[in-house]
């Protein structure tokens, strides 16, 4: 006589494709569960006043006018890159080299503003710097894809060690600008030349203009055109798509020349918009945090852009609270850590359900 198969104590099932409501529910719970662990750290390790902490966190994104709008400045550059990386997200190539592609973008913009900013009139100045950036990026992120494509290489190292190597270019580009200078300084300082004009009082307005057209335009591209629903058929199944007819190889260097123009393009927003000098810090990391923006929005545009303000919002609040307190940037960094994690974790229990054996309750919910 054979034992009977116990049944374990707890299964994980995968759900049916959730809906937008338990979705949000779901993150609203994790947000605040988070704001519960934060608390306790806040007053058991720091000996403050856990609201008062939460008050100045959120002073650091509108506190003012001014605070605002740079969060908004920051925002459309990470956004910029999320959009970049949605098409080969989607595709399942896992772009790692978005920092990369952003700084070689940067760099031919900045190397044109210093050598022909005033050699060009404006009018063929921007238009050289905006196909010259779109390209540049276009081609350093094919470079990778043409491999893949071929060779069935690793696109997640390559991609990644590219940003070492496009490090390396942009340290020694600025080097040799920078001459005897101990730092490089505002290119074109005294001219502006290669600088975007004032739009609305700021020239950074032109980046949120520029991005705003990006997350409408990548919607659409990924939602309603072939191009997109190749890009989805391949991410889904690459042999299904060649029984499909689709050219699988010629998908992924086109997806991955997108991907690397917008983030070319993203350089350009950098240099003449907002920072006007270029170094090896000039993407800011947005190239790897952009990542968590396309992967936690499922490559929705407007789904990105709350994300990437909701991690904005946790960036300034963090170093805010590190001035008025005079935290550490550790201290700081685990409160918003902490509620980053807790929205990571959260998409565990969007896409799964646990399952608890208790009898004829375990077996009705499992029947549902």
């Amino acid at each position: 006589m054979s034992n009977p198969v116990k049944e374990p104590f707890l299964r994980i099932v995968k759900r049916d494709e959730a809906s937008i409501a338990r979705k949000i529910l779901v993150r609203i719970a994790a947000i605040l569960f988070a704001l519960v662990l934060d608390a306790l750290f806040i007053f058991f390790v720091t000996g403050l006043n856990p609201l008062s902490v939460y008050v100045v966190m959120f002073q650091g994104t509108f506190g003012t006018s001014i605070r605002f709008s740079w969060a908004v400045r920051d925002l459309v550059s990470l956004l910029c890159i999320g959009i970049a990386l949605a098409p080969a997200f989607k595709m399942k190539f896992w772009n790692i080299g978005a920092e990369g592609q952003v700084l070689m973008g940067a760099l031919v913009t900045a190397l044109i503003m210093v050598y022909l900013g005033g050699k060009l009139p404006g009018t063929v100045l921007f238009p050289v710097m905006i196909v010259t950036s779109i390209a540049v990026g276009a081609v350093w992120g094919l470079i990778p894809a043409f491999f893949k494509a071929k060779w069935k290489t690793n696109e997640t190292l390559f991609t990644l060690m590219m940003n070492y190597v496009a490090t390396s270019f942009v340290a020694c580009a600025v080097n040799i600008m920078r001459g005897q200078a101990s730092s490089l300084g505002k290119l074109n300082m005294g001219t502006k030349i290669g600088w975007f004009p004032q739009f609305f009082g700021q020239r950074y307005n032109i980046n949120i203009l520029v991005v705003v057209i990006l997350t409408f335009a990548m919607f659409f591209y990924l939602k309603y055109t072939k191009h997109g629903y190749e890009i989805t058929v391949v991410g889904e199944s690459e042999n299904t798509a060649r029984y499909a007819g689709i050219n699988v190889s010629r998908v992924i260097m086109r997806t991955m020349a997108i991907s690397g123009a917008i983030c070319g393009l993203c350089g350009l927003l950098l240099v003449c918009g907002r920072d006007q000098t270029i170094s090896t810090s000039t993407a800011g990391g947005n190239g790897f945090t952009a990542i968590i923006v396309a992967w936690l929005a499922k490559f929705n545009t407007f789904y990105m852009a709350l994300i990437a303000f909701l991690l904005i919002f946790l960036q300034k609040g963090a170093g805010e609270i590190a001035s008025a307190y005079g935290l550490n940037d550790f201290a700081s960094s685990i409160i918003s850590g902490v509620i980053l994690f807790c929205i990571l974790g959260s998409e565990f229990f969007v896409n799964y359900r646990c399952i608890f054996r208790a009898g004829k309750a375990a077996k009705k919910s499992d029947e549902q």
